[in-house]
C-alpha cells in the first residue's frame, strides 16, 4: 500500500450541485447554486461539478453564470455521458452541451460494466469502447481535459475485470487526464474497494486515479479513505453525504479525516475552521436539518453530557476530544444537565465578552429560559443574534429601544385572479413615547410587515436604512400535525459591516416570521449603540 510522504496532495471533487441534489427533498434554485459555489471556492474545494448542462435549460443557467464568477481556488466542471449510441457525435445533444458550457474540464461517465454494457445500455462491448474512445477524443480534440467517471467500475470489474480495464484504457489512450473509480451501486466494502484500486494503479502506472463512493452499506467514507490508501489522490463526494438513495461519500468527514489522520494536504487550516460553517449553510440552502451526530461538524460531534466526560474535558480537552474542535469550525458543547448547561452558557457568554459567574441567580434563570425556548422549537445554533439578546436582556444588560404594541396581516385573494394583495399594520411605542401606527404592502404578509415595520421605525432610526434580508428559511418542526406543525423562522439579515440570523417559533408562520424580523432589528440598533457607547469612551 502506498502512504503519504511529505504532506501529498489530494484534491477534492465536489458533486454536491448534482448527484447531491438527487437526494429526497433537495432542490437548489439558481441563486442557491450561485451561493453553494461561492462557499465552496471558499473552503478550498479544488473542483465543483455545477451539473449536467444537457438535463434542461436551467442547468445550463449556471454555467453561464459561473463563468462571471471570480473563483480563487476552485474550478467549476460539466458533467455528461459519453455520446449516445444512436448520435453522431459532432450531433449529440449531450456533448454539444458539455462543450456550451465552456468549463475548461469536462467529467463524462461511461460504462465499464460488461452487464450494463449489453443489458442497459443495450450495445456490443465493442460499441461501449468505439463510444468512449470518439467522446473523450472529440472533446479533448475541441480543447477540454477530459475526466472519465467509471461507472459502475468494481461491480464491472468484479463480473469481467479484463474488460473494465479495457474501457479505462481507451479512456486513457485518446485523452483522459484522470480516471475516476466509481462504487456507483454503493455496495462494496473497504477491503475491496482497495485491493481493486491498487489493481487499477498497479495496470496505468504514473495516471492519476480518483473515488467516487456511494453510502449503500455505510461505508462511503470508508471506501473512499481505502482507495486513497491504495494510491488514489482524488476523492469525489458531496457536503454532508447528499445523494441518491442513502447517499454519496461525505466530505466534511472526508476531509478532515484525509488530512488530521492520515497526513495529507487538502486544504489550508484557515480554511478547514470553515468547514462546520459550510456544512450547516449548505445545510440551511438544501432545507435539509442539519444532523446532529454527524462527525466533525455536527452540534454533538463535540457534545459532553455532565459526570466524568464533562469533568475531564473542562479540565483536558484532548481526554474526550480526538481533535480541537476549533481546527474545523466547531465548539465544545457541555450540555444536557443543569449544571452543565451552566457551563455551556458560561462559555458562550465568554465568546460574547460577557464575565459570567456560574453560581449567580441570572445563569441559573438564563439557563431555564433557553431550556424553555428549546422545548418550544426555538434553535439558536444558527441565530448567534437571538441568542445573544436572550442573554443580555437575561443579565438586564439590554432594554429594546422600542416596543411592538400589535401587529396585523392579511391577504385578500380574489377567486378568479392569480394575484394576491397583502397588507399589514403595525402599532410601535417609540422612544418618545410617542405611537407609530403604520401601514404597508407587500409581496406576501411578511414582506408587508417587513415593510410596515421599516416604515414605523425608520424615520426614527435611520441606521436601518442600511440593512437588507439575506436570506429567509421556513423549516416545518412536527409535522406529523399537518396544518396545526409548529413552524421556525431563520432570517439572516446584512449591514454594511456584518451579518446576523435571527430565529422565531411559532405555530402562526406570520407570527414566528415577525418574531425573527423584530429580533434582526433589535439586534441591529443595539449593536448600534454598543459601537456608539465605544467611540465615545475612545473620545
Amino acid at each position: 500500500m502506498n502512504s503519504p510522504t511529505q504532506r501529498e496532495k489530494v484534491e477534492i471533487y465536489d458533486t454536491t450541485l448534482r448527484d447531491g441534489a438527487q437526494g429526497p427533498g433537495i432542490k437548489f434554485s439558481t441563486d442557491d447554486q450561485i451561493r453553494v459555489i461561492h462557499t465552496l471556492d471558499n473552503l478550498g474545494i479544488h473542483y465543483i461539478e455545477a451539473g449536467q448542462p444537457a438535463s434542461n435549460p436551467k442547468a445550463e443557467q449556471i454555467f453561464i453564470k459561473a463563468k462571471q464568477l471570480n473563483l480563487k481556488h476552485s474550478k467549476v466542471v460539466a458533467f455528461g455521458s459519453t455520446r449516445h449510441p444512436k448520435s453522431r457525435i459532432d450531433e449529440d445533444p449531450n456533448i454539444n452541451a458539455l462543450l456550451r458550457a465552456e468549463t475548461e474540464i469536462i467529467t463524462i461517465f461511461a460504462k465499464t460494466s460488461a452487464l450494463h454494457v449489453t443489458e442497459v445500455l443495450g450495445v456490443p462491448l465493442e460499441e461501449n469502447l468505439r463510444i468512449i474512445e470518439e467522446s473523450v477524443s472529440y472533446l479533448q480534440k475541441h480543447g477540454r481535459k477530459v475526466f472519465l467517471d467509471a461507472e459502475h467500475f468494481f461491480d464491472g470489474y468484479d463480473l469481467n475485470p479484463e474488460y473494465a480495464l479495457q474501457t479505462l484504457k481507451v479512456a486513457l489512450d485518446n485523452g483522459a487526464e484522470l480516471l475516476v473509480l466509481c462504487d456507483t451501486n454503493g455496495g462494496h466494502l473497504p477491503h475491496q474497494v482497495g485491493k481493486i484500486t491498487q489493481k487499477v494503479i498497479e495496470t496505468f502506472p504514473n495516471i492519476p486515479v480518483g473515488i467516487h463512493t456511494h453510502n449503500d452499506t455505510g461505508c462511503a467514507v470508508a471506501n473512499s479513505l481505502s482507495a486513497v490508501h491504495a494510491g488514489a489522490r482524488h476523492v469525489q463526494g458531496t457536503i454532508n453525504g447528499y445523494g441518491e438513495r442513502t447517499g454519496n461519500a461525505n466530505l466534511c468527514t472526508l476531509i478532515p479525516n484525509l488530512q488530521f489522520k492520515m497526513g495529507f494536504d487538502v486544504i489550508s487550516e484557515e480554511q478547514m475552521k470553515k468547514l462546520t460553517y459550510t456544512a450547516h449553510l449548505i445545510a440551511e440552502l438544501a432545507n435539509v436539518a442539519p444532523k446532529d451526530s454527524d462527525p466533525y461538524v455536527g452540534r454533538d460531534a463535540f457534545t459532553h453530557k455532565a459526570g466524568m466526560h464533562a469533568d475531564a474535558v473542562r479540565k483536558t480537552k484532548s481526554s474526550y476530544e480526538h481533535i480541537d474542535p476549533e481546527c474545523i469550525g466547531n465548539l465544545t458543547h457541555i450540555a444536557v444537565s443543569e449544571l452543565s448547561g451552566r457551563a455551556n452558557l458560561i462559555q458562550k457568554a465568554k465568546e460574547l465578552g460577557i464575565h459570567l459567574d456560574k453560581d449567580s441567580p441570572q445563569v441559573r434563570k438564563l439557563l431555564q429560559r433557553i431550556k424553555a425556548l428549546e422545548t418550544e422549537g426555538y434553535e439558536f445554533e444558527g441565530a448567534d443574534a437571538s441568542f445573544e439578546l436572550e442573554l443580555l436582556k437575561t443579565m438586564g444588560l439590554y432594554k429594546p429601544s422600542f416596543q411592538v404594541l400589535s401587529f396585523h396581516a392579511r391577504v385578500n385573494q380574489w377567486a378568479m385572479d392569480r394575484h394576491a394583495e397583502s397588507e399589514a399594520t403595525v402599532k410601535i411605542q417609540l422612544p418618545d413615547n410617542s405611537i407609530a401606527h403604520t401601514v404597508a404592502n407587500g409581496d406576501g404578509p411578511v414582506d408587508a410587515l417587513n415593510n410596515a415595520i421599516r416604515k414605523a421605525l425608520e424615520p426614527y432610526f435611520p441606521e436601518l436604512k442600511n440593512v437588507h434580508l439575506e436570506d429567509y428559511k421556513v423549516r416545518i418542526l412536527n409535522g406529523q400535525r399537518a396544518t396545526k406543525s409548529k413552524t421556525r423562522v431563520l432570517i439572516e439579515s446584512s449591514d454594511e459591516n456584518q451579518q446576523w440570523c435571527t430565529v422565531g417559533v411559532s405555530e402562526n408562520i406570520i407570527t414566528a416570521s415577525f418574531t425573527a424580523l423584530i429580533d434582526s432589528i433589535y439586534y441591529k440598533l443595539y449593536k448600534c449603540d454598543k459601537a456608539q457607547i465605544s467611540n465615545e469612551e475612545i473620545t
